[in-house]
């Protein structure tokens, strides 16, 4: 069924559909309805009997959607009915009651976002992520623009609002991305973000909005804007309540390392009366250079790197990246001392002298080529033509970020643990162009399929970056050949998680040293 639903997309998005022109370049290829009659009759019939199907589909997972809901919170109101009815019949000083609770927190790409409107309170549509028609619904509702006064990126459409649902405490933003029931049916596991770890939490005996708790966010947003410190505090406060006043234990992953480490930079004193442990996974501390630096100038990279999944175009997601605060905050670290500064390599020929040249860009200047490259870039939204370029503003504002993350200092009663990826071939220099096959103009590094060299990582985050937290760890283990959404489902970080929070009795030895690789 996901072959269907990606060949239909394939032949409905233009986006989606590029056309080889030469060694490195693509570009996107006639309108769609061109391709669509240009098929034979009884395949255009098919094609329409299939959209209709797809539509039913799509309809009837909305319905499946709002019977989930339903059921979840029945299933809530059934456990608190046993809860109570164990508390009558003596049961709570039970094992359950001992546990600190914990607290998941989702990366870049990592929480299920809603499209709300202000002029229909009835109206609400999953936007991300979906499998069915993906493309289109993501075009329709979350691009966005970010305004400098307030420092919040708003949706093209200014009737829309993006919000992340609460249900089930939090945990069902950020546990199967696309909670379809085909997708439960068939078992899409792609889309399955924290869902084993969740699991395996509550097969240790946490409790869903007692000890277990999730926080989503609007990752399009800054790291450190106030909606996603606010949003962090509260869950925070909610969990230490509900469990009687006991400290909370992180758990995040990627990109909300860094939300972590901002609340922990801007509101130290909360963070210290609420937290116990945190427990970081593949976070990029220092930045994700190839993923990052690729992303902003073709978006390709976020498409095959961070969320493969989302059946997305490479150019509808790089439309969005350009104008999201949090990706300007995963570039490169200019000031940290990289074993080796990662660099973006342009073959440019030269219009006066006809002479190929390679341009380096590393982290201090590459801000040049990024305004050279996306000067021209703009979308089409409703008949109007919004331009797109490098945005300044939002450089400024990350720049300011990393400043907040530079000067977090974690107290010395929480404890910390770091867990990342190894030896999975991560980018790290990217390269456009060639010297057989130069750019021109430096405008077409957007539309030129980029070249890439590897170091060792998760496949999206370095592992240099991933250890470099600047935090006094008790533990940092690196997870060999495990790319980086896999760590939230791995084995041997679940084993780690369940040892880390006491869950389970280590039975085998421990290593005295705080870097370890498994």
């Amino acid at each position: 069924m996901l072959h269907i639903c990606t060949f239909l997309q394939l032949i409905l998005s233009p986006d989606l559909l590029v056309l080889t022109t030469k060694v490195g370049k693509v570009r996107p290829t006639v309108h769609s309805l061109v391709i669509y009659f240009s098929l034979p009759l009884f395949f255009q019939c098919l094609l329409v009997s299939s959209l209709s199907i797809l539509q039913t589909v799509s309809m009837i997972t909305d319905w499946g959607i709002r019977l989930d809901k339903l059921l979840h919170r029945r299933r809530r109101r059934c456990q608190s009915r046993r809860r109570r009815s164990r508390r009558r019949g003596g049961a709570g000083g039970s094992e359950e009651a001992e546990l600190d609770p914990v607290l998941l927190v989702s990366g870049m790409g990592g929480s299920v976002l809603h499209a709300k409107k202000k002029s229909d309170s009835k109206f609400e549509l999953r936007v991300w992520v979906r499998i069915l028609f993906a493309d289109l619904e993501f075009k329709k509702y979350i691009w966005s623009l970010y305004n400098p006064d307030s420092g919040y990126v708003e949706s093209l459409d200014s009737d829309v609002e993006i919000e992340v649902p609460d249900d089930d405490y939090g945990l069902y933003a950020l546990d199967i991305l696309d909670p379809s029931w085909f997708v439960k049916l068939f078992k899409v596991t792609d889309v399955y973000h924290f869902h084993e770890m969740i699991d395996m939490l509550v097969n240790c005996g946490y409790e869903k909005g007692k000890t277990l708790f999730g926080f989503g966010y609007d990752f399009r947003q800054s790291n450190r804007i106030d909606q996603a410190m606010d949003g962090l505090k509260t869950k925070l406060k909610t969990a230490y309540k509900a469990s009687g006043g006991k400290k909370v234990n992180l758990i995040s992953h990627s990109m909300g390392g860094l939300l972590v480490k901002c609340f922990l930079s801007l509101y130290s004193d909360e963070f210290e009366k609420y937290v116990n442990k945190w427990i970081c996974i593949a976070c990029p501390f220092q930045g994700a250079p190839g993923c990052i630096n690729d992303s902003l100038l073709t978006g390709l990279q976020f498409v095959y790197g961070f969320e493969s999944f989302f059946f997305v175009s490479r150019w509808t997601m790089h439309q969005l990246l350009v104008e999201c605060p949090s990706v300007y905050e995963m570039l490169p670290n200019p000031n940290f001392k990289w074993k080796q500064k990662p660099v973006i390599n342009v073959w440019q020929k030269n219009s006066e002298s006809n002479e190929v040249e390679l341009l380096n860009y590393d982290a201090t200047n590459c801000v040049s080529l990024f305004e050279q490259a996306l000067r021209n870039n703009e979308l089409e939204y409703n008949g109007k033509t919004v331009a797109l370029p490098f945005n300044k503003s939002i450089l400024r504002w990350a720049t300011k970020t990393r400043e907040i993350i530079e000067n977090a200092k974690l107290p010395s009663n929480i404890s910390f643990y770091n867990v990342y990826g190894t030896e999975l071939d991560t980018p790290f220099d990217v390269s456009y162009g060639s010297e057989s096959s130069p750019i021109g103009d430096l405008s077409e590094v957007c539309e030129t399929m980029p070249q890439y060299s590897y170091v060792g990582g998760d496949g999206t985050v370095p592992s240099e970056s991933a250890m470099a937290d600047g935090f006094d760890a008790i533990s940092r283990v690196g997870i060999k050949t495990c790319d980086h959404r896999g760590l939230l489902c791995d084995e041997r970080v679940l084993d780690l998680i369940k040892k880390w929070l006491g869950v389970t009795e280590n039975s085998s030895s421990v290593s005295s040293s705080k870097v370890m690789n498994i």
